[in-house]
Order: C-alpha cells, then structure tokens, then sequence
C-alpha cells in the first residue's frame, strides 16, 4: 500500500463522482429535448443505465475490458471483482487503488449505453431497452474498450491516442445510435410533423451539468493530480468554449439568429471532440478542434441528416460519433510531446503516421460497433419486438411504458 498516493486517490475518486453526474445531466439534456410526453421515458432509461451497468460492470464488464485475455477481449478471471483491491494496478495507474481505477472506469462504460439513447428517443419498449443495454455492454463497449486502453489490446497496440474515450465513448456510442435508428425506425409521424422541444431550460441546465461533469471525464483521466491533470482540464473547457461560441456564430450567419440549442450543442459537440485529444494537445490546438467540430456537427445535423432521412432523434449521430471522428483525427494532427511524453507527435509535429494510425482506430470501431449493434437490434427485434406499437407511441412512452406523467394535468 506504500504507492498508493492519497492526491492522486482523492482527484481520480473526485473525478468518478464528476463522471457519474454526466449521466442524470445527459437525461436533462436529452429529456428537455423530446415531447412532454416522454420525458420521464429518457429519465428512466438514463437511470437505469446507471444501475443496470454498474453492476454488470463489477460482475464481468470490467474483467472484459481491462482483464488479461487477447488483443480484443479480456478473460473473466477478474469477474466479481475477483482479485481487483485496495493495491495499485501498475498496469494502469500505479498511484491509485485497483478499485478507484475500476469505478473511475466504470462511470465510462455507464455514460456509453447512455448516448445511444438519443437516437431512439420515444420508440424502443423499455424491456427490449433493458436487454438491449446489457448485451450491448457485452459485446461492444467491452470489447471496443478492451482494444484501445487494455494492456495487449489491439487498437492500443498499433498506437491508437485515445485519452479519455474519443473512440471507446463518442464514435462507439454515436455510429451505434445511428445502427439502432435505422433498425428501429422513423418515429410515427416524423416525415410530415414537427417534434417540437418541450423544455428547453431542461436542455440547458443538462449541458451545464455535462460540461462540469467532463472535467472528471478528461482531466480524471490523467489519473493522477498533476501537471497533465491540469493541462487536459484547461484544453477541454476551451474547446468547449470555442465550440460552442463557434456554433452559435455559425446560425446567426446561415439562420439569421443564434440559439441557445445550438450554443449548447455546439459546447457539447467541443467536449465530445476534445476528448481523446485532452492529454495530447496544447490550448491552441484545443481552439482549432472546438471552432471546427461545431462546423462538422452543424452540417452533419442540418444538412446531412434531412438529406438522408434517418431520424437519429436528439442528435447522438450527428454530435457524438462526426465529432468524435473529428476529435481522433485531430488527435492525429495536433498531438505533441511537449504536453505529453507517454503520447506521440501528430501530423502538425513532424509524425504523419500517427494521422493514419488515428484513421485506422475510427474505422475499426466504426465498423465494428455498427455491425454489431445493428445485428443485435434484429436480434431482439425478432426475439421480443423492439419497438412500443402504435397506440403506445402516440401515447407516450411515459404512460404507456411507466403508468406516469412528468407534469399535472389540470382540468
């Protein structure tokens, strides 16, 4: 026990706590942005994740991620936490206990399933939701998780930058929304009516929620409280800064007005991108990345998607997995050495190769995730049904899937 250091415990135990916050703040954000009568189906959904994941997480998901196996998936040999206590782990944070890493890791795997809800809002049943989230853990977090931060893992073994979940997290979660919104369907209505937001405060307050919780989320991911710490805090408020200040001037110029939706989103669509480069970049760099993400997002929702004609619902396509593309190939242009000895150089200091190695992560885990998520939805379309039938849906999922309602009717 004489490694462990109590700063470096407290920040990452910190951290974790801040990380957790980000889930109920992303139902804020999400439930804001459905019709009133849903609201309370995302709130349920974003909680249950919460519960439903951290205890597949000490059963087996954290022996499947970080455990000893091959270069895709780990072994069970950590299952129940089997071996995982207060003695560092030196294979991933020396300083800290096993268990301070694993629950850090944990709020992680918690948040991933959670994005995903986005691009389903207001249609899938809550049973099939539930098998949905476990197996999806299972069989494409873990491993995804396990092939870029997992000693052995392959993405990590070829070079991947992923600093606190670019990959594992935003493209994992954001390609996968896109898997279950095509599998599931268009909402009833979605090609001749407008799905107006019920309580846009709601979405702000989730932002301002997500935004303080990521601190935990990129600067924890440091695991220790130091210099990087510091750095990757300072990098990922300016590049949700930058984002979105940048989001919002973007409206004013194609719309003729700013939004508020579109600040947040813009602020949101920074941290998503910053974040595999948090431990990687200098402040400039995280300018570069927040001003441009909000480009890329901005067209990926207004543009892309009503071309296209799918109905990612809340954006989780559009935000989470463009601008997490965006972040990993940024990580490739803008990491450095100089913040970073246990990184590498990217394109804009002399390393072209790591561009191509960030390149090469996306595209595995793109294809993968999607793959995998859009069988599993077939899957359990065809064992249980994945979607709430029609009445249920005009209804809303509140009542029709939780007999409740967010708001009292007056007479």
């Amino acid at each position: 026990m004489d490694m462990i250091n109590a700063g470096d415990t407290a920040w990452v135990l910190a951290s974790s706590a801040l990380v957790m916050l980000m889930t109920p703040g992303l139902a804020f954000f999400y439930g804001g942005m459905v019709r009133r009568k849903n609201i309370l189906g995302v709130l349920m959904q974003c909680f249950t994740v919460l519960g439903v994941i951290s205890l597949q997480w000490v059963l087996f998901g954290y022996s499947l991620s970080f455990g000893p196996g091959n270069a895709f998936i780990g072994g069970l040999s950590w299952a129940g936490l089997n071996g995982v206590g207060f003695e560092p782990n030196t294979d991933y944070a020396g300083t800290i206990p096993h268990q301070a890493f694993m629950i850090f890791q944990a709020m992680f795997a918690i948040i991933t399933p959670a994005l995903i809800i986005g691009a389903f809002a207001e249609r899938m049943k809550f049973s099939a939701f539930l098998v949905f989230t476990v197996l999806w853990a299972t069989l494409v977090y873990d491993p995804i998780c396990h092939m870029v931060w997992a000693v052995g893992g392959y993405a990590r073994g070829f070079g991947t930058l992923d600093f606190a979940g670019g990959t594992v997290v935003h493209i994992n979660a954001g390609i996968a929304g896109l898997a279950v919104a095509l599998a599931i369907g268009k909402r009833k209505g979605y090609e001749n009516k407008s799905f107006p937001i019920h309580n846009l405060p709601l979405t702000v307050l989730g932002a301002g929620l997500l935004w303080f919780g990521w601190f935990g989320f990129n600067a924890g991911s440091a695991l220790a409280a130091n210099g990087l710490a510091a750095s990757a805090f300072v990098v990922t408020n300016t590049a949700a800064a930058a984002a979105g200040l940048s989001w919002a001037l973007i409206e004013w110029k194609v719309n003729g007005k700013p939004t508020i939706l579109g600040t947040v989103s813009g602020a949101v669509a920074g941290l998503v991108a910053v974040t595999p480069a948090a431990g990687f970049v200098t402040v400039m760099g995280s300018i570069y990345i927040g001003l441009l993400v909000s480009v890329f997002c901005f067209i990926a929702v207004s543009f892309l998607k009503p071309k296209l004609g799918y109905d990612d619902s809340l954006d989780a396509f559009g935000v989470h997995c463009v601008g997490g593309i965006w972040g990993a190939l940024a990580t490739g242009l803008f990491a450095t050495k100089t913040v970073n000895s246990a990184g590498a150089d990217g394109l804009f200091y002399g390393n072209p190769a790591q561009l191509l190695i960030q390149t090469k992560a996306v595209l595995l885990t793109v294809v993968y995730s999607f793959v995998v998520t859009f069988v599993l939805c077939k899957v359990i379309d065809m064992v249980m049904g994945l979607r709430v039938d029609e009445a249920d849906e005009v209804e809303g999922l509140d009542v029709s899937q939780h007999h409740e309602r967010a708001y009292t009717v007056l007479d």
